[in-house]
């Protein structure tokens, strides 16, 4: 089942969130991730505007996703994040396609 890591973040130094978002991606890719939103505009629809970044990254895996947060690579990248903003990162399991169309066929769908 994939799972996704969630993220909310206000940038306040652009320059060395761009250092920290160059060096990510071959890291996610290593854990098997892949990005699905990374930093496009946000529209709310509901509720309170919410000026941070979003990044929504796939993982095949909770633990994979655990895993990349937890390495050694992502530390040395994450230290170059601290201080370039601040935010929220979250991980959840997600919906499987397979689940999902199951769910539906039995009306389990919640």
């Amino acid at each position: 089942m994939p799972a996704y890591l969630i993220a909310r973040v206000e940038i306040t130094d652009p320059a060395k969130y761009r250092e920290y978002a160059k060096r990510t991606p071959g890291i996610i890719a290593k854990f098997g991730g892949r990005f699905i939103v990374r930093g496009a505009e946000v529209t709310t629809l509901e509720g309170a505007p919410d000026p941070r970044r979003v990044v929504v990254i796939e993982f095949p895996t909770l633990a994979a996703a655990k895993a990349f947060y937890a390495s050694p690579e992502y530390a040395k990248a994450k230290a170059l994040r601290e201080g370039a903003g601040v935010g929220q990162f979250i991980a959840v399991d997600g919906y499987g396609r397979d689940a999902w169309a199951l769910a539906l066929a039995t009306g389990t769908a919640v």
